[in-house]
């Protein structure tokens, strides 16, 4: 097999330790390993050894996010690859630090090894940011499930009445609670807004037993949601500061149906703002998991479920079609109610997602906005189709067509 890369090296990362193997063919040729530690000392340790050796390529496996501090010093002297660790798993009963060092190489030589998407600085720092502020949600909603579990338990049934229990009213009468008062009629005079017509059913809902411990858990949860209130705040404004720089791209995003200010930023992160990282729209389709998985045998599909991988990026554009088809006289809208009829609302709603990652890669490719096909768009294509399939048997029949425009 032909060797790529005559001097390279593979490393067995983990979290106190490396494990770097040298695989040199060119005179003089030689193969060595040493074990470094993961401090930065031992790290720039490290790139200088390779140095000495003159590797011009480095592999890695991704081992969570050990290899993060080892591909940054080392990033600026080599040409480094990132492996996935599934695609190069060594033989079984083989597996030790200096196997897999070394098998790392070789794959390496022989370029047997796939590169995974790692962005820039830049934006693995937004990725940072937008993922931590879906934690933060999602922490911050598992909160207020846990406030209307301590009313349930008190026999308050507020989150029957109003939608939304920490809104405006619903966290005026949870202060109020906490602060002592337990009068039905005083807290549903906090109400505001339309809650005010619902008075009766509020009042009747109040009627529980709270207790000093209800008051004292109302108390807990109500201030860490207002911490992680004021948390996400915070990523907010820094998301926001790392959007600067590339403004223009996430703008271009809102265009599209069901986009939001939040999930454009969460695209950019994800998915970055070159292309040219993903050959076609299916390649970037793939990457993301919108895709069926290749699971063939003897001629016949065994399984079509979604590949695993892009769980950030899937869900948020999962979302997002959920929002877009609710647009009337769009053309997400018009896909996802042609494919629920013949293959239900779940495979619809992803194809509705590749489709929007697809005109997310042309759009940030180009530089673009958004071009809706249309509602009627399948229509026109049916009937375009439908017209070319009779005038082809038409004439194999022997017939000769003239098509000539409905007169208006």
């Amino acid at each position: 097999m032909e060797v790529l890369h005559v001097r390279c090296a593979g490393l067995d990362v983990h979290k106190d330790s490396v494990i770097a193997c040298v695989r040199c063919v060119s005179p003089p040729k030689h193969h060595e390993v040493r074990s470094f530690g993961t401090t930065t000392t031992e790290l720039l340790a490290l790139s200088e050894w390779l140095d000495s050796h003159g590797c011009t390529h480095v592999a890695m496996e991704a081992t969570g996010v050990y290899w993060k501090p080892v591909w940054h010093v080392l990033e600026e002297a080599f040409e480094l690859v990132l492996a996935n660790a599934q695609h190069i798993r060594n033989v079984p009963g083989r597996k030790t630090d200096v196997s897999d060092a070394a098998w790392i190489a070789d794959l390496l030589a022989h370029g047997l090894i796939r590169s995974s998407f790692v962005p820039p600085a830049s934006i693995q720092a937004l990725r940072d940011l937008t993922r931590t502020r879906k934690q933060l949600v999602r922490e911050q909603a598992q909160h207020v499930l846990r406030v209307q579990k301590v009313l349930e338990d008190a026999n308050v049934k507020l989150d029957s009445v109003l939608s939304n229990v920490i809104g405006k009213s619903g966290r005026a009468m949870l202060d109020a609670i906490v602060a002592g008062e337990s009068d039905p009629e005083r807290l549903a005079d906090l109400a505001q807004g339309s809650a005010r017509a619902k008075r009766a059913a509020i009042i009747e809902s109040l009627r529980g037993h709270i207790t000093p411990h209800h008051r004292a858990m109302l108390r807990l949860h109500l201030g860490l949601i207002d911490a992680l209130h004021a948390a996400l705040e915070e990523v907010d404004a820094s998301v926001g500061k790392a959007l600067e720089s590339i403004q223009v791209n996430s703008q271009l995003l809102t265009t599209m149906p069901g986009v939001s200010d939040i999930v454009a930023s969460v695209l950019v992160a994800e998915i970055g703002t070159d292309m040219s990282r993903f050959a076609t729209p299916a390649r970037l389709i793939s990457w993301a998991g919108l895709c069926p998985r290749n699971d063939e045998s003897a001629g016949k599909r065994r399984s079509t479920r979604l590949r695993k991988g892009g769980p950030w990026l899937k869900t948020t554009l999962v979302t997002a079609a959920w929002a877009a088809v609710r647009t009337k006289g769009s053309y997400l809208r018009a896909q996802f109610l042609r494919l629920k009829a013949r293959r239900g609302p779940k495979k619809a709603i992803i194809a509705v997602a590749a489709s929007m990652l697809t005109a997310a890669f042309f759009m940030l490719r180009d530089g673009v906005e958004y071009n809706d096909l249309g509602a009627n768009y399948f229509e026109q294509r049916d009937r375009t189709k439908t017209i070319g399939r009779l005038v082809r048997r038409l004439r194999d029949l022997g017939c000769e067509i003239e098509l000539k425009p409905e007169p208006a």
